[in-house]
């Protein structure tokens, strides 16, 4: 019986153990290895364009990562100075008025799709001056005079679109389209065509 006993004894307990600290290890090493993966994944993404920090969660969890470590690379490439949503959004903010000639509703309406949270969008939007109707009236006057082969009433319904589109509200987009045709001397001095504003 003791001889039967001591081969298994010894046996057993070192069984037991190596599988459990090999897969231990082995699902330490997996996991270091997602992340590694997941980062430079992350890294890629950010070289082509700045993410916001909801954006680089999104690429983090397409490679299976835990909860936990997606909150840890984040917070790693928040401290770098990699992810920031309130550079992204002012950056975004400026972009959109300089490029694009975005009103307030449509650079909240681009800057919300990217993920960014309502404050940070407020603080980027609050560092706008109040000049939407002079915006306005710049980018009307840009595409008056591409208009002018149209009737009036057609011409000023797709000026006042096309400001609604960037975000400017109804009566800013309707007071610049009408000004920008009017400066624009829409229809000739011959067809007695005004635009007045009814305000």
């Amino acid at each position: 019986m003791a001889s039967e006993r001591s081969p298994s004894a010894p046996a057993t307990p070192r069984l037991r153990a190596l599988p459990d600290t090999g897969t231990e290890t082995a699902d330490v090493d997996a996991a270091d290895d997602r992340r590694a993966t997941a980062e430079e994944a992350l890294v890629r993404k950010l070289r082509a364009r700045s993410l916001s920090v909801s954006e680089a969660r999104t690429v983090l969890r397409g490679h299976e990562l835990d909860a936990g470590a997606v909150d840890d690379v984040i917070d790693d490439f928040c401290r770098r100075g990699y992810l920031d949503d309130d550079a992204l959004a002012s950056a975004l903010v400026t972009s959109g008025v300089e490029r694009k000639g975005q009103g307030r509703v449509a650079l909240s309406r681009s800057l919300s799709q990217r993920g960014i949270p309502r404050e940070v969008i407020d603080r980027a939007l609050d560092e706008l001056p109040d000049d939407d109707d002079e915006r306005a009236l710049d980018f009307a006057r840009t595409k008056a005079r591409s208009l002018s082969r149209l009737d009036p009433d057609t011409a000023l319904r797709r000026l006042v679109g096309q400001l609604a589109r960037r975000g400017y509200n109804g009566a800013v987009a309707m007071k610049a389209a009408k000004t920008a045709l009017r400066e624009t001397t829409f229809g000739s001095t011959t067809s007695g065509v005004r635009f007045v504003d009814s305000d």
